[in-house]
């Protein structure tokens, strides 16, 4: 996944007997974003099982679904209240869709060159 792909997560579960279309709808609702933007936007369901993610590929809708056959996916529960969405990027959302638990993570920091 190219890096300027942007990956968001619904913080809260979501009814996901949802298609592409409603989840695009959902997109625009609660996210206030554009789901034509080539960015991805992950949802989960009520009993974190299921994770369905949707984006536009310049052709149309392409929806992913993946069941955890065991566990289930880890939301952050420490969060700001009214938070819309959470940004990861394309390795954090390998791992979640793996199952693991992001929220004890430590991410070093990234590099960044001296100034010249």
């Amino acid at each position: 996944m190219p890096s300027s792909v942007r990956v968001f997560l619904a913080p809260e579960p979501v009814d996901l007997r949802a298609g592409a279309y409603r989840l695009a709808a959902r997109v625009r609702g609660h996210f206030k974003a554009d789901p034509k933007s080539g960015h991805v936007y992950a949802f989960v369901n009520r009993s974190r099982t299921l994770a369905k993610l949707v984006f536009w590929d310049r052709r149309g809708y392409c929806l992913l679904s993946k069941r955890l056959e065991a566990g289930r996916y880890c939301l952050p529960t420490d969060l700001p209240a009214n938070t819309l969405q959470i940004e990861m990027d394309a390795s954090a959302l390998t791992l979640f869709l793996d199952g693991i638990d992001l929220t004890a993570a430590v991410r070093q920091p990234s590099y960044t060159p001296p100034d010249p």
